[in-house]
Parts: structure tokens; sequence; C-alpha cells
């Protein structure tokens, strides 16, 4: 084809209607590949976008054509010292060589050759002095008027760039976007509030009362908080409500679960990573330190983190800082930290369990939760609180407990605390929506406890206790599985992990000699 002014000019416009009509990536690319074969033969045709923070190229949209094999990545490759694609970033000047033999030195040329392909052409892809990328034209065989087709492309180059900069910044609004509701998923996801509602903690009880003057005392500084207390009291809804009543309320309350942080992804899940970090890493993830800057880290069951992870923990805690996975920029930890946990945290100091140190940062104000056997008088406000939520979520009328059945919720010892009452009321609520609630239904939905001699509640626990003690020795501390002590119990594993925490058993030290 003879490249004159007027059929410069028309391909120009063709291509560039062609382009700026697409509403995604690929539907441009295509439009583009289109557009090209339409006026000229190649035989592949790629556009590439600069990474400056990995120095990587990333496809701006799969590939047409041949596909050497150093380039097959469809996620797109690092960025190598000696590559075509190097010498057009670092010269912001286009490169085009007709007879790529004479070009073994350039690292991505043998690879090509391989593929067949014989010339090609690469334009840098500039927008406001910036550049953003590269676009490649390659041939089997050199086309004629080389030189005029390489000068037509290099202006066509410029139009591309327009639309690839748009193209791209649209993409990374809609990626912002989407982790913008995949953060704001995680964060609900941290508010339960479905057993207390935070905003008004209602209580009879002394023991409450006391640890409300304390929260009031705490909220307005800056301390760290520990919370205390068995499993079920509420430790997580406390730690929000201290976060309402603080400075930084309209900052995030960001919830870490410790037992949930697995070893390999500790750095990645609290600091974030950089895109390109490891494998895997397509995109920059905001881990949940940064999430929570200015704001309120809570670290729920933190006695669960491994020793290991608690030295880095510390780290961050003293630097007052931190870096994203693959990033050497510093990041300010500038938010409050609350944990919690159901243990003894300083039995779990001398067992060599957790560092001491870690314990002196994250305790400077300590706050017991009570378990709801201390405060009986708090149940039937508890009852009439739960109730009222239960009934707004599901439409479903109260139940109504008679006198004798109340009495027996306010002495029955609630081993699993508030989550154990929460449970039992949406049970039935469930089944006796609207109904009178006798103490043979309680009875029938707790199972029977004897609750007239305390001393017969300890011997009950601590025959637990044993019986579990001696599943594990017969299964060979085994807890789940068709040989484990869950199926010997005749239990859920998650429910048997809940009595071996509740009784401070360690499986491991029943495992064969």
């Amino acid at each position: 084809m003879h490249w004159d002014t007027t059929a410069k000019y028309e391909f120009l416009l063709k291509v560039t209607n062609a382009v700026v009509t697409q509403t995604n990536r690929e539907d441009m690319f295509a439009a583009l590949a289109r557009e090209l074969k339409k006026s000229f033969a190649y035989d592949r045709l790629s556009i590439y976008i600069f990474m400056p923070d990995t120095e990587e190229l990333v496809y701006f949209a799969s590939a047409t054509g041949v596909i050497p094999k150093n380039m097959a990545d469809p996620s797109g490759r690092p960025l190598d010292k000696a590559s075509i694609a190097r010498e057009v970033i670092k010269t912001r000047r286009p490169l085009c060589l007709e007879d790529l033999r004479q070009y073994r030195h350039f690292s991505t040329v043998p690879g090509m050759l391989k593929s067949g392909l014989k010339a090609t052409m690469a334009f840098p892809l500039i927008v406001r002095k910036k550049i953003l990328g590269t676009m490649h034209v390659s041939f089997k065989q050199k086309p004629a008027a080389f030189d005029e087709l390489a000068s037509v492309l290099n202006d066509l180059s410029r139009q591309v760039a327009i639309a690839v900069d748009n193209m791209w910044a649209h993409a990374s609004l809609q990626e912002l976007n989407r982790k913008l509701q995949e953060q704001n998923r995680f964060l609900r996801r941290q508010i339960k509030g479905d057993w207390v509602k935070k905003e008004s903690f209602e209580f009879a009880s002394r023991s409450m009362q006391q640890v409300i003057e304390r929260v009031n005392l705490v909220a307005g500084t800056a301390a760290s908080v520990l919370i205390t207390g068995e499993t079920g009291t509420g430790k997580g809804i406390l730690a929000e409500y201290i976060h309402d009543l603080s400075p930084v309320r309209d900052n995030l309350f960001v919830k870490v679960n410790c037992p949930a942080l697995v070893s390999d992804l500790f750095e990645s899940e609290l600091f974030g990573h950089s895109r390109g970090a490891f494998t895997g890493a397509h995109t920059q993830r905001i881990g949940r330190f940064e999430m929570a800057r200015g704001g309120t880290v809570f670290l729920d069951e933190i006695t669960e983190l491994p020793v290991g992870l608690q030295a880095k923990l510390l780290h961050v805690l003293q630097d007052r800082s931190f870096e994203r996975v693959g990033d050497s920029r510093p990041i300010e930890a500038n938010f409050r930290v609350i944990s919690a946990t159901n243990l003894d945290l300083q039995q779990a100091i001398e067992k060599g369990r957790f560092r001491r140190d870690l314990y002196y940062r994250l305790a400077t104000v300590t706050i017991e939760l009570p378990p709801l056997r201390d405060r009986r008088e708090d149940i039937p406000i508890l009852i009439e609180r739960l109730s009222a939520a239960e009934a707004a979520q599901t439409n479903r009328l109260i139940p109504v407990f008679s006198p004798s059945a109340l009495d027996y919720l306010c002495q029955y010892e609630w081993p699993g605390n508030i989550r154990e009452l929460s449970n039992l009321l949406k049970t039935v609520f469930v089944l006796r929506s609207g109904k009178t609630i006798s103490v043979g239904d309680v009875k029938q939905f707790l199972g029977e406890v004897s609750i007239k001699n305390p001393e017969n509640l300890r011997a009950l626990v601590a025959s637990e206790k044993r019986i579990i003690e001696k599943a594990l020795r017969e299964s060979g501390g085994r807890v789940a599985g068709p040989r484990g002590a869950s199926r010997k119990l005749g239990l859920p594993t998650s429910t048997l992990q809940y009595r071996l925490k509740k009784h401070a058993i360690n499986p491991k030290e029943f495992l064969p000699i």
C-alpha cells in the first residue's frame, strides 16, 4: 500500500474511530487488530503496559498472532534489561528492525526468530510526557515500504497511547471500586453486633458497671487495651464499643482473627503487598493495618498467634511502621490496638507460648469481662434486648418465657455465655415464635443440667474433661477423622474443638510416643 497524505489520514481516522468506541480493553485491542489487518498484513500485534514499581511489562490485552515462547505468559513478563521493549522505554523512541537476525543481542529476538518472525516495529506509548508502555507489530516477511509503514504506525501510536491511557485509567478505577467494595464487605462481616447492641450496654450487675466505668476512662485515650474473658462474653463487641467512644470513631475498626492467619500469608494479610511481590500477586493489596490507619485494629484471640508471628507483630508495634511486601517504603502504623483472649496470658507466658514483651505492648490497660453466670441479674435484660433484635431481623413474633422458665434461665450456668444465650433465642424464634415458653421447652433446648448445687456442676465439668482426655488417649491424639476422638464421642469436630479449648486440653499431649 502506498501511504500518501490522504491514505494516511483516512487510515488514522478509521483506526481512531474504531478504537475510541470500545468499552473494554479486549474489545479495543480487537478493534485495533482488525483495522490494521485491513490496511497491511502482520503476524503479531501486542500492547504492553509498563509497571515502573515492579519493572514489569503487563499485557494491555491478549496479544494476537504468533506467540513466541518467551512471551507466552498471559499476565506479562519481567522487563529484561536487554529487550527491545526496554530500549524503547529507555529512549522513548521507536525501534524498527528490518532483519531480526542482525539483532540477536536483544534478549527477546531469539525467541521471535524461533517463532518465524523476521522483522518488528516497536513504538513508545507516551501521554503527557509519561510513558505508558509499548506497541509492537511484527512480521514473518519484511513488508514493502517498511520505512513508510513505520512512520504511519508511529503517528498512530500517539492516538493509541491516548486511548490506552483512558481505557487503563477506567480499568484502574473499576479495580479500585472492586477493592473498595471488597473492603466494605470485609468490614461489614466484622460488625456482627447480633447479640449485643454496642451503642448502649444495658445492665443491672455491679460487675458490668465496673467494666463500663473502666471503659469510659480508657476509651478517650490512645492506650492499648487487652480484653480478657471466657468465650462468648462479648469481647469483640466491647472492643467496638471502645472504638465508638474514642476520638478515632469516624475511622475504621478492623478485626484480625489471629487463629486464621496462615504463617505464609501473615505479612501479606496484615501489611499488604505490592503488585508482583510474589507469584500470584497480580494486583496491589491493602493490608489490614493500612486499612485501619487512623482507626483501630482489633486482634482477636491474640494468644493463638504463633510465637514467630508474635515477633513480627511486636516489631511493628515498637517501630510504629511497616512495609508492604515487595515495597521498601515505610507506612506509619498510626492505629490503636485492642486485643482479646479467652486464655490466661500469664500462664501462656510461663509456658513459652506468648512473648512477655508483646504482652506489655498490648496490655497497657486490661479489662476483664465477667462470665454470664457472674452477672445473673443481667440475664432478663439481655433476653429482652436480644429478643427484640431477633424479632426485627426475622420479622417473627417475640416468644414469652414463663416465670419459671425465666427463673431457670437465670440459674443456668451458661458455659457458652452470651453467645449460648443468643443461640438459644434463635432456636426458640425458629421453633416457638410467639408462643409461651415453659421450663420443659428450655430444658429441651439446653439439655438437662443440674443447677441446684454448684458442686454438681463443677463435678460435671471435671467429668467431661476426663471423658475427652480418655477419648484422645484411645485415638492417639487425633481429633477428627474416622478414628478421631470426635467420632468416639459422637460429637461434631467443631464442638469438640470448642470443648478442648474450654478445658485447655492440648491434643498433641496424647500423641503416641
